[in-house]
């Protein structure tokens, strides 16, 4: 954790310093959030100018072999480092002294590629008089080490820039660290989306969660099934994402070394589907005869599952990331069941009874081996697991009911599979935005279980429903709670076990959102030196 050390030069003393600091309670309150595994600050302080920063290569990057994601990167963190620097006063005089250079180093040169769930994000940065190192394992680590570096940068009274002498060595307590954003009960334009993902990348999550279609509205276009979008979206112009607004969310995404990962939610959750595509919704009868209402999927015809495969095919091209989500979640069964007699017979031909979840999890097997064979990782809800018999088909459950999640983490890890945590991250109901605390509080390893298994919980996600949400309160309704959140993924929890601790960073963190462009909600009763700004 960050702490005030004010002459230091090797680790060693760094660490007995900060173990001396904290046992007689003088931790300086720091500006990084997350809060870094290990972080120490001297108040020795140098001054950064505009006209005399740079960014540097050295190592496997050079001028001839950059690194496009950096170079990018570069001309953000530019702007985030020195706000007010006016265009075109390049003709100010400076002495040899003033000149900062902050050079980044990789382990390796992937910046061509795109992050995935093993792409590692440790990073060190060392911030000395007139010079900043910052190494990585990854491109990815880079960003995280920028983003670092950008915080640790202030302004005194008279607007002049200063960096305190620093050495931060860190990287994430868990590897998945998502946002899920509902886009079919409210479109959200792709602005709005582009500026989640900036706002994401502030507080270190990497993974862009997108719930993009739903009862509601389907508004991805399809290239395969184009009625999907012209007849199941709010409108089928204003209110769809093309595949040039899809490529322009991922790469948006990319760039700032956050994964986009779709989820095209079945059989239930499914009523927009069938409006572009005749026959793959199961009818309801009433008196023996169709009512015209529909429910879940039909998972009795051949012709369900090859519509499946062609728009499975379509999607596995367009999101390059290794995970989809397929959902599986609140399924209503009286349409199946109850009232259609075709799908009773089909399921006393197939030995099912009357037992539902059977059938599902038949519907559910067909469409992981769909998967499967495009060699995508499958995610599904928790409701999937607690039916499904053949357990061993599944890879990753995300874990959202309410009551001890705690209890459901422990029974998927002890069925060897891996988890993702949601329940207690679940943003999208009006709330007080003093309730963070009940979002940080949060230690998604505190159950009885081995190392092995707790391993098996690789990260966490906040969920953003868009029943009351859309483009005019996403971003209060997001922040600074998502932040909480991002602490509890990415830092080490007996380093952040305090609220009253974090409180005073969250509330600096929550300025320098502001001065960005982003809406956050107050935490309580204050001001920020640069309020937010309309545009």
């Amino acid at each position: 954790m960050c702490s005030e050390n004010p002459g230091y030069n090797t680790l060693l003393n760094y660490t007995f310093l900060l173990f001396i600091i904290q046992q007689i309670g003088l931790v300086k309150v720091q500006s990084v959030w997350p809060l870094p595994q290990t972080c120490i600050t001297s108040t020795e302080r140098y001054q950064l100018k505009p006209q005399t920063f740079s960014f540097g290569y050295r190592g496997q990057l050079t001028e001839q072999h950059s690194c496009s994601v950096l170079d990018a990167a570069f001309k953000r963190y530019f702007s985030i480092l020195f706000p007010d620097y006016p265009s075109g006063n390049d003709t100010l005089q400076f002495t040899e002294n003033e000149v900062f250079t902050l050079t980044i180093s990789l382990d390796h040169h992937d910046c061509e590629g795109y992050p995935n769930q093993d792409s590692s994000e440790r990073y060190k940065l060392n911030v000395f008089a007139g010079r900043a190192s910052l190494n990585a394992e990854t491109v990815w680590g880079a960003l995280r080490g920028l983003e670092s570096f950008s915080q640790l940068v202030y302004q005194d009274d008279v607007g002049s820039y200063y960096i305190n002498k620093t050495y931060i060595e860190d990287f994430p307590q868990f590897k998945y660290r998502g946002i899920l954003l509902d886009t079919s009960r409210h479109y959200l334009p792709v602005p709005a989306i582009l500026k989640t993902l900036d706002a994401m990348a502030y507080s270190k999550f990497n993974v862009f969660h997108w719930h993009i279609v739903d009862d509601p509205s389907f508004p991805y276009q399809s290239h395969t099934f184009p009625e999907l979008s012209s007849k199941g979206a709010f409108h089928p112009v204003t209110h769809i994402y093309t595949q040039s607004d899809v490529r322009r969310v991922i790469s948006h995404a990319r760039m700032r070394g956050i994964r986009v990962l779709p989820e095209f939610d079945s059989p239930g959750h499914t009523k927009s589907w069938g409006k572009g595509q005749p026959e793959l919704l199961t009818p309801c009868y009433r008196g023996g005869n169709p009512s015209g209402a529909f429910g879940p999927v039909n998972p009795t015809l051949s012709s369900t599952y090859q519509f499946m495969a062609a728009l499975f095919k379509e999607v596995a091209t367009v999101f390059p990331d290794s995970y989809i989500h397929l959902g599986g979640d609140e399924v209503d069964f009286s349409c199946w069941y109850v009232s259609n007699p075709y799908v009773r017979a089909f399921m006393q031909k197939m030995g099912f009874g009357l037992d539902f979840s059977k059938l599902e999890a038949f519907y559910i097997e067909k469409i992981l081996n769909i998967t499967l064979a495009l060699r995508k990782t499958s995610i599904v809800w928790q409701d999937v697991f607690d039916y499904h018999e053949r357990r061993k088909s599944l890879s990753v459950v995300e874990v959202w009911k309410q009551g001890c999640y705690l209890c459901e983490v422990r029974r998927v890890v002890k069925a060897g599979l891996r988890v993702i945590l949601a329940s207690p991250w679940y943003l999208d109901q009006p709330g007080p935005t003093h309730n963070w605390a009940r979002y940080y509080n949060v230690w998604p390893l505190a159950f009885k279980g081995s190392e092995k298994q707790k391993q098996l919980v690789i990260g966490g996600e906040v969920c953003l429903w868009g029943e009351y949400v859309d483009a005019t309160n996403l971003s209060p309704r997001l922040w600074p709670r998502a932040s909480a959140a991002a602490e509890r993924l990415w830092s080490n929890e007996k380093q952040t076990s305090s609220v009253d601790r974090a409180f005073p960073r969250l509330q600096e963190f929550r300025c320098k959102l502001l001065r960005r462009g982003i809406q956050v909600e107050p935490l309580y009763v204050g001001y920020c030196k640069h309020e937010y700004q309309s545009v």
